[in-house]
């Protein structure tokens, strides 16, 4: 019985204000020699480590609260606290303190916070002798009253001695009396004069006058007294709402009285907290500190009783999975379940860890993974809510039950599963629970907050079973609006750019935009499994039709999936794009945004310009072979040139490599002779081999290159100061395909004066490149700068 009655918790108060848990223990109190005398004392029951070793001090004020409390402060912002299991461990180290003080138990405080000499207590006598004498309570001395309450509250020691007198003499519930009378008299004057009082009363801060004021006998009066602010006109009806239109409602009938007390009472000061008390200026904010520290303690009561009414949780988990449960009751039991996790979080960590493990064994993941498949709306998003708590408090536990589901229901009904259709199927135009459904996904996969020490195995099962199970349900959308794209065919001129299959809706925009969000992610954070997925889905493919769509904002994101694949520089990923052509809508699209200077056009050309950066020898040849003929006339950057140059560094370190190999320098000569002429002959044979390529562009971009010569030259007669304008002009885009012709698309932009660039010498020396490029901003138009240097 000794070790229940002396079980405590050991709270400090944080820079916040807010109470942090230090552990749970027993408290003894002992002398101890090094500290010269009584002191408390408790140790942690989990190991009997040394929580608090505090002294007595003869000149600390310990103030005794909610029978079960005992506050003090120890130093300047240093508050501790001891909440006792049981109210008769409290009297009991309550009584050896007052007895270390000399103190009477009766009270709830040892002593006044006043530390000063003989001659500043005389001085302070004549001033604060009188707060010691209250007026009589009488309704001609309110304003008397009034006047005193709300000069004291700039003075800690008269807030302290004013708190003393209210206590002793029994005024609180003397002045409620009052209010009531004037209330029946329609007494204005002193109904406004009670008003001051009783907020005043509230500032003075004091614990002990809450637990009167807030009994069930006094708070109505309370709330009445301050509803007559003087500022207003016709004063506020707080005790309506409170008693009318905010009903309590009993999900299931709680049978603790004491419960029950204790949740009406919480409501009702955060009431008085949140809506009736006006905002605390800079110089009050602390004068509310032991009210807000009221109801931290009053909601972890609650909790904690909850907690351990295991029947009434049991009850409710059980009516909340029964399917003849009423729709309107299981709409309330949610609600409560939510509200009850909304609680927890004002527990300190080890106490919200015991409480979700509580909720986890009585079942609540099998109790959401129904409930979030119904159709009412209220009960699937506050579902959401609770599913969002425990997947903050523990996405391994929520993994660990998802991975057991297989072996005993159907793919469809997988929790995991259901929160993806939730997410695909939010029926809010702009998706708020799609992206609130997509943040608790990216949390539940990332293998960051997947366990490595205790369950070196779980990132590999995890993710092998969300890769079979859900990625299917996941893409199945973004599958959906870019098929049949391969039998698509180019569009005619004049019609609208966006490919049949693209999303014109934008709410389905939004949601292929999320999908996409999160498959980039996994291509950053899983390696070896996105990439299986998406070599054997032709998943970027996929994506990337949607380059054509309207909404920029999805081409971006399809942009920014093939941006972190490339990023990657990984040779299966680069193969891959190589095999399928993959740079062809990407190319398109920079074709078809023409001369508009936005972020899809930056987006793009960042894209190469990493390309050329890191030297990706595979892209870099793809890219020249079959794209620079369209990209080569985009001259307001030097990325393409640059990814020319680099190609022909290579090829010519290739040849050197090959010459490397010669015996001495009279072959050497021989052969370079040789090599010339071969290059010579090559040239020609790839002239031969290239015709067949050259011959499918249409008669159109023969006649559109010969037009623009034929201005350039002309602009360059009228313009001797050398200055061409800067605007990019648009190549013929080659799209080639799988088969043997390629389609032609040529955009038909401003003629443009040919710009006169150095030449590219087979070795790329920045500062070249750098002379370069000022010689080109010299010569360029103001109305488009360069966006890119190489």
């Amino acid at each position: 019985m000794s070790d229940t009655r002396r079980r405590v918790k050991v709270y400090t108060l944080n820079e916040d204000r807010q109470w942090d848990d230090r552990g749970t223990g027993h408290v003894s109190s002992t002398f101890v020699e090094r500290l010269k005398g009584i002191s408390l004392l408790v140790r942690a029951e989990s190991d009997g480590s040394l929580l608090l070793e505090s002294k007595i001090s003869p000149n600390t004020a310990y103030q005794k609260q909610q029978d079960t409390l005992i506050v003090w402060s120890e130093a300047d912002n240093y508050d501790l606290a001891l909440s006792f299991q049981e109210k008769a461990g409290c009297d009991e180290i309550w009584e050896k303190i007052c007895q270390v003080q000399g103190k009477d138990p009766a009270l709830d405080i040892t002593q006044d916070p006043i530390d000063e000499s003989e001659e500043e207590r005389f001085e302070e006598i004549p001033e604060t002798s009188h707060l010691v004498e209250l007026p009589p309570c009488e309704l001609s001395r309110l304003e008397e009253i009034a006047d005193l309450v709300t000069s004291v509250l700039s003075s800690p020691i008269r807030r302290e001695k004013l708190a003393l007198a209210l206590m002793s003499e029994g005024y609180i519930k003397k002045l409620l009396g009052l209010f009531r009378v004037c209330e029946d008299l329609d007494n204005r004057e002193g109904l406004h004069h009670l008003y001051e009082i009783v907020r005043g009363v509230l500032f003075l801060n004091k614990a002990a006058l809450f637990e009167v004021m807030f009994s069930d006998e006094c708070i109505m009066d309370v709330v009445g007294c301050l509803e007559y602010d003087p500022a207003l006109v016709q004063p506020k009806r707080h005790r309506e709402f409170l008693t009318k239109t905010a009903k309590f409602k009993e999900v299931i009938p709680i049978t603790d009285s004491e419960l029950r007390q204790k949740i009406h009472q919480t409501y009702r000061v955060q009431y008085i907290q949140d809506i009736i008390l006006p905002t605390p200026s800079v110089f009050e904010e602390n004068f509310l500190s032991t009210l807000t520290s009221f109801i931290f303690f009053n909601k972890v009561e609650i909790v904690s009783m909850l907690q351990e009414d295991e029947k009434f949780l049991t009850e409710v988990f059980a009516q909340l999975t029964d399917e003849a449960t009423e729709d309107s009751k299981r709409r309330e039991l949610v609600n409560f379940v939510k509200e009850f996790c909304a609680f927890s979080q004002t527990l300190q960590p080890q106490n919200r860890d015991a409480f979700f493990k509580t909720l986890a064994n009585l079942g609540i993941l099998p109790a959401l993974e129904i409930v979030m498949g119904m159709d009412d709306l209220q009960v699937r998003a506050a579902a959401t809510d609770i599913f969002s708590y425990l997947v903050e408090f523990s996405p391994s536990m929520v993994r660990e039950f998802v991975m057991q589901e297989p072996q005993q229901t159907d793919d469809d009904v997988l929790l995991i599963n259901v929160v993806i259709k939730q997410m695909i199927c939010d029926s809010d135009p702009e998706l708020g629970g799609a992206v609130q459904l997509m943040g608790l996904l990216r949390t539940l996969i990332d293998p960051e907050n997947m366990l490595a020490s205790t369950n070196k195995t779980e990132k590999t099962e995890f993710l092998s079973f969300f890769y079979k199970y859900c990625m299917h349900v996941l893409t199945a959308p973004l599958l959906a609006n870019t098929a049949h794209d391969k039998n698509s065919k180019d569009l005619q001129e004049g019609s609208t750019k966006i490919n049949p299959v693209c999303p014109d809706n934008f709410q389905t925009a939004q949601l292929l935009a999320l999908i996409l969000e999160l498959l980039t992610f996994c291509v950053e954070h899983h390696t070896y499994h996105i990439k299986t997925y998406i070599m054997n889905k032709d998943l970027l493919r996929r994506v990337l039709v949607l380059m054509n769509s309207k909404h920029t904002f999805l081409a971006l994101c399809a942009l920014r999936f093939m941006r972190r694949i490339i990023g990657l520089k990984d040779e299966y990923y680069n193969r891959y794009i190589i095999k399928g052509n993959l740079f062809e809508p990407v190319i398109n699209a920079l074709l078809d945004n023409g001369t508009r200077y936005n972020l899809l056009n930056s987006a793009i050309i960042e894209l190469f310009e990493f390309i050329k950066v890191e030297d990706i020898k595979s892209l870099i040849a793809h890219i020249v072979d079959n794209f620079y003929k369209a990209l080569e006339s985009i001259e307001y950057v030097q990325t393409f040139k640059g990814l020319k140059g680099r190609y022909e560094q290579e090829k010519d370190r290739q040849s050197q490599r090959i010459n490397r190999y010669r015996r001495d320098a009279r072959s050497l000569d021989e052969d370079e002779e040789l090599w010339f002429n071969d290059d010579d002959d090559d040239d020609d044979g790839e002239a031969v081999e290239k015709s067949r390529m050259e011959e499918d562009f249409s008669d159109s971009y023969g006649k559109y290159m010969e037009a623009k010569k034929g201005a350039a030259n002309g602009a360059n007669g009228a313009n001797n100061n050398g200055k061409a304008a800067a605007i990019p002009p648009a190549s013929p885009a080659v799209t080639p395909n799988n088969s043997s012709t390629s389609s032609v698309k040529t955009v038909a932009l401003p003629a443009t004066p040919v710009v006169k660039t150095a030449l590219v010498g087979l070795v790329d020396y920045p500062d070249d490149e750098d002379e370069e490029e000022e010689e080109e901003e010299e010569e360029q138009s103001p109305r488009k700068r360069p966006r890119l240097s190489s």
